[in-house]
Formats: C-alpha cells, structure tokens, sequence
C-alpha cells in the first residue's frame, strides 16, 4: 500500500526565485517534503511576472512552484526575520539563491546557523559559487550558457544559438535536489547536516564533457551543425514533402546499408565511393543531404516513418509542444495529471521516474502570502 512518501518528514524552508532554486525544491515537495517558500510580501517571487500564458499565471512559475507554501515576510524588517529564523529552527534544509554573501549579512549563512543547530542542511545555489573571483557576478541562465561554452557549440555554422530551455537553472536545481537527497541519508548516518555550494557554472559544465574531451589540449572544437550531429550523418532533421521533418541517425554500418535499401530505394549508393565509411560521409555531407532531402521531398511524414521503421533506423518527429501535450506515449503511460492553481486547474506531468512504493504528491500553486497567517500560528508569533 502506497500510504507514505520517502520525504513526509522533512521540512524545507527556500529563499528562491526565478527557476533554480524552485526546480530544486519542487522535486523535494513531490517526494512529500513540506516546502515553505519566502516570498517579497505583495508582488512575490519576480518569476510570477514573467509572462501570462498558462491560463493567466506565469509558465515559468507554474512549472517549478506546485505543493508549495508560500510565506511572505520582508526579511530586512527585524520582526520578520525572527520569524524566519523561529522558522529555520524547526526545519531540516534551508534552501537559497539570492545573491552571494546576501544571507550572511542577515545572519543566515550556513556557519552561522549550523553552530546551533548542526543537523541543518543548507543548500547555496549561485552563478558562479560562494568565493573565487566571479562569486559577485550577475548569473543568469543565458550567461551562464555563454561562460560555459555551450553556446559556441550550439547553433549553426553562421550563428551560434542558447539552448532554447533554462539548461543552466535546470542543471543546478537538479544538481541541488540529489545533493540534498545524499545529505539526508548523509545525516541519517552522522546526525549532522551539510553546507552544499551549487553552481550554476560548475553544473553546466559537467554537462559540457564530451564537447569538452574533444577539444582536449587545445583541438578543435566540434563544429556548430544546428540540429545534425557534428560527426555523424546522416543525424539529424530532414525535411519531408508534407512540410513536415523527420530526425534520424544512422549510426553504423549495417544501419547505413538498410538506410539506403530501405529507406531511400537505392541500394547501390551504400557502395558509392563518397559514402562507404563514417568519416567519409562526414566528409560528404553536403551531397548526401542532397539525394536524402531529394528523396524526401517525394515522401509524407507518415510514409518516411515507416520505412525507417522497417529499416530499423531510429528516428523521431520533430515535435511542436502542442504535439507534446497530446503525446500518444505520454498518454498511453497515464502521465499526465492535474494540479489546482488561481487560473483554475492545470496539467502537470507526473515527475520521471515510477516508483511503485510511492506516489508522488502534486499540490496546488500557492498565491503569493497565501500560507503567511497559518505558518506564523504555527510559531506562535504576530509581524
């Protein structure tokens, strides 16, 4: 029986905005933490004025803020943060990403807080990390892209481009949320809490290993190829007669000869000098995106599924979100639920990952300050 979650009795308390730090702590409320979100008394979080457009309420907050409580406190009142601190006293992880030095100025470092109360985990999320000489920098999701390297190997070969999501805040947050689950069962051993230093910088470039080891000592990077892979064709979308575009990779040998068989009715070019290997059909690329496109032109969506299909090449459409809301897969799988929000309610996505001794918990988007009142009885304390 599915009758608890693996963090019922944790308490998190976060100082977050925009998407990091939120990404973070809504995978710790789906696996049943309490999470109680400061947020600036009337406007709140910056993020909830983003945009509109998911049914009145900012996209970017929708995502990342569900099964939250949001508690609103101005925490340079001396008053308010009291009540922070009362707050903190009774919780296990104290999240932030506000700016570097900004919670140790208010007392709220990890150092300070640990010294009374050493089984606290405390989780820093910054650009650049908590020292070193960019520790002040601005750090938003698009510089973190560029410091990073990501996106001089992203785009095509006239203009670089982002990644067309927040990878940087994602990786951190996701980075966050394991770094905390390993302090938990940490602290399960020890009794003790931990100080984690998440940054963004750090995070993403893990992320970027492979292009990294390819221009190891000082060679060249992997070229920018759009949405083709740099070194492997054919990989990538091809547009299709329909106006549609269909994305595959032939990654071997054997592939390549069903690809030609198969897929294009032209066997004899799997023996074409331009094309018998990897390297040279790299080499070639331009003229075998020729005859591919020539043959595709000819050919629906549906029609060039099929033979790659029954070539066994992987291949995939290039989906619009409005094809991944009804995702046949996604569907099939049951993984779309619903949450409550101000607009009324929302689907929200199951989180990945089936567990089968658990459910997850998927709660309503709170409004800004909507917990302030109940939390404070809680502490026995007025503003």
């Amino acid at each position: 029986m599915k009758s608890t979650r693996p963090l019922d009795h944790i308490t998190v308390v976060s100082l977050e905005q925009a998407i990091a730090a939120p990404l973070c702590t809504r995978h710790l409320a789906d696996l049943g933490a309490r999470v109680i979100k400061v947020e600036r008394p009337g406007s709140g979080d910056f993020a909830r004025a983003y945009d509109k457009r998911a049914r009145g309420q900012a996209s970017h907050f929708v995502w990342v803020n569900r099964s939250k409580e949001s508690l609103a406190l101005d925490i340079k009142q001396l008053s308010h943060l009291a009540a922070l601190r009362a707050l903190i006293g009774r919780a296990d992880v104290l999240v932030q990403n506000l700016a570097p030095g900004a919670t140790a100025r208010l007392g709220l470092d990890a150092a300070t807080l640990q010294a009374v109360q050493p089984s606290l985990i405390v989780c820093d999320i910054s650009g650049y990390g908590q020292d070193g000489p960019y520790r002040d920098r601005k750090a938003y999701d698009l510089l973190i892209q560029g410091e990073a390297g990501l996106i001089s190997v992203t785009g095509t070969e006239q203009e670089p481009s982002k990644a067309g999501n927040s990878i940087a805040d994602i990786a951190a947050g996701m980075y966050a949320y394991s770094a905390i689950l390993a302090a938990l069962i940490q602290r399960g051993k020890t009794g003790r809490g931990s100080h984690i230093d998440v940054s963004m910088l750090e995070c993403l470039v893990e992320w970027m290993g492979y292009p990294l080891y390819y221009a190891i000592d000082g060679a060249e990077p992997p070229p920018r190829t759009g949405a083709s892979h740099a070194t492997i064709p054919p990989y990538g979308p091809f547009p299709v007669g329909d106006g549609g575009a269909v994305i595959l990779g032939v990654q071997n040998e054997r592939e390549w000869l069903r690809f030609c068989d198969t897929v294009l009715g032209q066997p004899a070019l799997a023996h074409d000098a331009r094309f018998v290997s990897i390297s040279l059909r790299h080499d070639n690329r331009r003229s075998l995106r020729e005859i591919i496109d020539g043959v595709f032109a000819g050919l629906t969506t549906s029609q060039v599924v099929e033979r790659l299909e029954r070539a066994q090449i992987a291949n995939a459409r290039m989906n619009s979100m409005k094809d991944v809301w009804a995702h046949p897969q996604l569907q099939a799988r049951a993984r779309w639920s619903e949450i409550d929000s101000i607009g009324g309610k929302l689907p929200a996505l199951w989180p990945p990952a089936q567990h089968s001794s658990f459910d997850y918990y998927l709660g309503a988007i709170p409004r800004a300050g909507q917990h302030t009142q109940a939390i404070l009885d809680e502490l026995g304390m007025r503003l």
